[in-house]
């Protein structure tokens, strides 16, 4: 009968609100090492649940993460190089 509760929808609410705490509690006392909340991700998608432009912006992040990203893209024209840890850059007219 308990678990019945947790499929309604304020028992989901709930058990994410319950599970926020316990993670926060763990992160104050030093025992989560993580940088991220685990609670974060539930609630996003609760929200996701109701709100289509929610969805949108999940569905776009989840496609960010999948691209990838090139060291060429954006770099200067006519094979020009930028060494920024070297603090020198090298132009070449065309």
């Amino acid at each position: 009968m308990g678990f019945a509760v947790f499929v309604t929808l304020p028992g989901l609410v709930i058990l994410l609100t319950v599970i926020a705490f316990a993670d926060h509690c763990l992160r104050m006392t030093g025992r989560g090492r993580r940088r991220g909340q685990v609670s974060a991700t539930g609630f996003e998608q609760l929200h996701a649940t109701f709100s289509q432009g929610k969805q949108n912006e999940l569905k776009e992040r989840q496609s960010s993460l999948v691209l990838r990203d090139d060291e060429e893209d954006g770099a200067p024209p006519h094979r020009s190089t930028v060494d920024l840890t070297g603090g020198r850059a090298v132009i070449r007219l065309p």
